[in-house]
């Protein structure tokens, strides 16, 4: 039988390791460098007029404790596994964060925490991932829905076109829970809706909790990081209607699959039809958007990639 030498293999795992690194970073330069609404001119003379010591750090403590809620997360869901420290949470989510920038719906990020694990473990740990994920979408969805209803009875502050169309997405999201409910028992390739519940039942009521608690308050904080860049670009609206706004580009943006890395091109159109409803300039909105992934995205890229680099593949006992 063909084996493949030692060195070789160290090699091609590390050449491996690097391709995923360069990828990410070619990919954040491209969104930057290809995207002809930064007029970085206008942006340059608010942030030298409004600059402070006080106000960066304010901002970036938002993306600190962004990323640190969804390592607790992850510590708190990988005990049903094993538990883990902090700094090992921290190198899983960064690495698979890492892997997943490219991925469509961010697939890469469940084999990224999945490799930290031995192999009779990964199916665990991608279920794990992918409650993980899921307290995001339902706290998106919940603070996205009271968002919409909060804009379509304040047309007086934005165009009517909001109120309709948040209207018909409550709808279209409660049509679709509704038929889940009454479709649960229906077996897809040997699985349904009921199986799933399940398995989340199967997980102690306590990590819930924890789990419920710290994705919304990761959702808490990054939607008020948004609110608090906009006030740094001197948008003058009222709290409840930029907060409303905010919550709905969040949930819509959620609903359509897409790459990580184009997160920011999605979330960026539909925040310029929706806060160009509400008056606000648009390259304000691009920046603001772009802040926001760059903060949330690509500076934690920055240190997953080492963890990546410095990765060691474990043996994969079954």
């Amino acid at each position: 039988m063909f084996t493949i030498p030692h060195k070789a293999k160290q090699f091609l795992v590390f050449s491996v390791k690097l391709l995923i690194v360069v990828g990410a970073f070619y990919f954040i330069y491209n969104q930057l460098a290809t995207n002809d609404k930064l007029d970085w001119d206008k942006f340059l003379i608010l942030f030298y007029k409004n600059q402070s010591f006080a106000g960066i750090s304010f901002i970036l403590f938002f993306s600190f404790l962004n990323r640190f809620f969804e390592i607790l997360k992850w510590q708190n869901l990988a005990q049903v596994v094993k538990p883990i420290t902090i700094n090992e949470a921290t190198k899983q989510v960064l690495a698979a964060l890492t892997l997943g920038v490219f991925t469509p719906v961010g697939v890469g990020e469940y084999a990224g925490k999945a490799l930290y694990f031995e192999k009779k473990d990964t199916k665990k740990i991608i279920f794990l991932n992918l409650i993980c994920n899921g307290i995001q979408i339902v706290a998106t969805g919940i603070f996205g829905i009271i968002g919409m209803m909060l804009l379509h009875f304040d047309c007086a502050q934005c165009d009517k076109n909001i109120g309709f169309w948040s209207f018909g997405i409550i709808i279209v999201t409660l049509a679709f829970f509704l038929f889940s409910y009454f479709t649960k028992k229906i077996k897809i390739k040997g699985y349904s809706i009921e199986d799933l519940l399940e398995k989340i039942n199967e997980i102690p009521k306590k990590i819930h909790r924890k789990n419920l608690v710290l994705g919304f308050c990761r959702y808490i904080v990054f939607s008020h990081q948004y609110y608090f860049l906009f006030l740094a670009f001197d948008v003058d609206l009222p709290y409840m209607t930029l907060m409303a706004t905010i919550t709905t580009v969040y949930f819509l943006a959620s609903i359509v699959p897409s790459f990580q890395f184009l997160d920011f091109a999605l979330k960026g159109s539909l925040a310029i039809y929706f806060f160009g409803l509400l008056g606000v300039n648009e390259w304000i909105v691009v920046f603001v958007t772009m802040l926001m992934w760059f903060l949330n995205v690509v500076l934690p890229v920055v240190f997953g990639s080492y963890y990546v680099l410095v990765f060691k593949v474990l043996p994969r006992r079954h």
